[in-house]
């Protein structure tokens, strides 16, 4: 069987000391579209790799491996030195490093047990920890000391040593949809239009939805509509960049009426489109065909 060629894969090893941040920097590479893998056994990546290649698909991918034992170290070393023998692969480590007292302090906060501490010191545990990864630390392309950072600081970091610059990490869901079925439990923000006037007492419009013209035009035709619109886009769009400098990664923007058919559709459509030319924006009609589901059921 002919192997399909990759064109180009970049691989980021996320490393380093337990308890230094790599769960937030995993987190970090799955809103940039890596392909994530969190603790992969090192005896596992021959065949991870073999389905890789086998796909041709995946362009970006991050793996987080940390230490359980000295034998597990030894794969790591052995792991690394195979992808880097690879033509087809971007390869880089990431490690995350943190002082032994702030070490300690997490793990008095959060209350686990470190992984390499026997006896149960915590301070053992790393210092155990520590003399393993010095090899691994020395040949790392990016160390990154999360001792002063805050989750948001070192996502910061990550994603401006990573992130490709044709994509933007932040990202709008715009939902619309019907208060009688209840909100959405993931919107950050949530707008009632049930003040608008509804095309669903129009016989004509009733059977028909927000993303139809005639009930489009409909809903924008009111003079009320129009003001309201214009001043809720001119707050979406002055508050957007605070959001996105507080390090969140997407922001869930929900429009509702009373059934989710019509003027939530309608308002949802207008202001998606209107965000879609500066960021990248997701339009969603949660609740757009209940209606039908009704009448089906019925």
């Amino acid at each position: 069987m002919e192997e399909k060629q990759i064109d180009s894969l970049k691989l980021v090893v996320i490393t380093g000391m337990s308890g230094a941040g790599k769960t937030v920097a995993i987190q970090s590479f799955e809103d940039m579209g890596y392909f994530c893998i969190d603790n992969l056994p090192p005896s596992l990546i021959p065949k991870f790799w073999e389905l890789i290649k086998e796909s041709g698909k995946i362009a970006k991918i991050a793996l987080v491996i940390d230490l359980r034992s000295r034998a597990f170290f030894e794969e790591i070393q052995s792991m690394l030195i195979e992808i880097e023998n690879t033509k087809l692969v971007d390869t880089s480590i990431l490690f995350l490093d943190a002082s032994d007292k702030e070490l300690v302090s997490r793990y008095k906060e959060t209350r686990r047990t470190h992984p390499l501490a026997m006896d149960g010191l915590v301070t053992e545990g790393i210092m155990t920890e520590r003399s393993m990864l010095t090899a691994l630390k020395s040949e790392a392309q990016l160390v990154i000391d999360t001792t002063l950072l805050s989750p948001r600081q070192l996502r910061e970091q990550i994603i401006e040593h990573f992130s490709t610059t044709e994509s933007n990490t932040f990202r709008i869901e715009m939902i619309s949809f019907g208060f009688k079925y209840g909100l959405p439990i993931d919107a950050d923000i949530v707008m009632d239009v049930r003040f608008l006037q509804n095309p669903h007492y129009v016989p004509e419009l009733r059977p028909l939805n927000g993303t139809n013209k005639p009930v489009y035009d409909y809903v924008m035709a009111s003079d009320l509509t129009e003001d309201f619109y214009q001043k809720y886009e001119a707050l979406i769009l002055s508050i957007l960049p605070g959001y996105e400098k507080e390090g969140k990664m997407s922001l869930t923007i929900a429009i509702g009426c009373t059934g989710g058919q019509h003027r939530s559709v309608a308002l949802t459509e207008r202001l998606g489109h209107r965000l879609e030319e500066n960021y990248r924006t997701n339009i969603t009609h949660r609740d757009i065909n209940k209606r039908k589901e009704t009448v089906n059921r019925s």
